[in-house]
C-alpha cells in the first residue's frame, strides 16, 4: 500500500462546459494517482447500467443485503471498463489499496467486495467500472487549456450527494457556478 499521496491526488477534476468529449462532458473525476508518468482517476458522477448485485453475481460473490446489492455501480471512465475500482473511507488495508488522502482510498482487489457482501466492508464506498487515465504531462496540459477546474474532494460529495448534483456542487465548492460559465474556451 502506498503511503504518500501524489501531487493532484484527492483533487476533483470538474469538466468545464466547453469540454465536448462525450467520455468527460459534465463529469467529475477523483484523481487517485498523479506523478511524472501521468494520472489516474475515477469518474464519480456517471452511473453505469450495472448494480453492485450484478457485480457480485459476475464475480461469484454471495451475500449482500438487498439495499447494498441494488446500489448503482458507476461508469468510472473509458480505460479498463472491465476492471472494478472501489473508492472508500477507512484504512483497513485491503489488497491492492492506494491511499489517496487521509481516510480516502481506492482498492482494486476482490477482498474489499467480499467484505462488503459480508457486511464487513468500509463504512462508505462507491464502486466503479473503469477509470480515466492521462499520459505524462497530458493532465497538466489540459488544465492550462481551460478544460478542467480542480477542487478538493470531500466525503460528502463522494459518498452522500446524488450523482446528478455532483458536477455543479463540486464547482460550487470553489465558488464557481457552472451554469454561468461559457461553453467555449479561448485564449487572449
Amino acid at each position: 500500500m502506498q503511503t504518500e499521496p501524489t501531487p493532484l491526488a484527492s483533487q476533483l477534476l470538474i469538466a468545464l462546459p466547453a469540454l465536448a468529449d462525450p467520455n468527460f462532458a459534465k463529469s467529475v473525476a477523483l484523481i487517485c494517482q498523479h506523478d511524472d508518468d501521468g494520472a489516474m482517476g475515477v469518474l464519480v458522477n456517471r452511473v453505469s447500467e450495472y448494480t453492485l448485485g450484478d457485480v457480485f453475481e459476475q464475480m461469484g460473490i454471495d451475500g449482500g443485503e438487498a439495499m447494498l446489492r441494488a446500489q448503482p455501480v458507476l461508469a468510472g471512465g473509458p480505460v479498463h471498463p472491465e476492471r472494478g475500482f472501489v473508492v472508500h473511507d477507512g484504512d483497513h488495508g485491503w489488497d491492492s489499496s492506494l491511499r489517496i488522502a487521509d481516510d480516502l482510498y481506492v482498492t482494486t482487489s476482490r477482498d474489499v467486495l467480499e467484505a462488503m457482501a459480508r457486511g464487513e466492508g468500509p463504512a462508505r464506498a462507491l464502486v466503479a467500472l473503469g477509470c480515466a487515465g492521462w499520459g505524462a504531462g497530458q493532465l497538466e496540459h489540459e488544465l492550462t487549456e481551460n478544460t478542467w477546474l480542480t477542487a478538493p474532494a470531500d466525503a460528502e460529495l463522494l459518498f452522500a450527494l446524488p450523482l446528478d448534483a455532483r458536477w455543479e456542487a463540486a464547482a460550487g465548492r470553489i465558488g464557481v457556478d457552472l451554469l454561468r460559465v461559457a461553453d467555449y474556451a479561448g485564449h487572449a
